[in-house]
């Protein structure tokens, strides 16, 4: 399997009302690549972001929805999310401000 560098882990935020309520609590969703660790998100987060630390990181696997067109079915992609949970102390990721 190949190296995965703190870049390649993180591939887009997840901007959702949910998301954005639970950003009060320092929560911060992030979609992630599939073979992501934990381990591997938390240092991700800490190397992009300057100044912050996390705490805790939950994930969870989503399969692709069955999609119908007339007759050809097909399938969207399969995607990993994180919910990234930062300390008290930590400071807030700049790129959700103003959102």
């Amino acid at each position: 399997m190949a190296d995965l560098k703190f870049y390649d882990v993180i591939l887009k935020p997840i901007v959702t009302e949910k998301s954005m309520n639970s950003m009060a609590e320092k929560k911060y969703t992030f979609q992630v690549q599939k073979t992501a660790t934990k381990g591997q998100i938390k240092d991700a987060v800490e190397k992009m972001f300057e100044g912050t630390k996390v705490e805790k990181v939950n994930t969870a696997n989503y399969d692709g929805k069955t999609k119908r067109r007339g007759k050809s079915v097909g399938k969207t992609s399969d995607y990993k999310k994180a919910i990234v949970k930062l300390k008290q102390d930590s400071k807030d990721i700049d790129f959700f401000q103003g959102m």
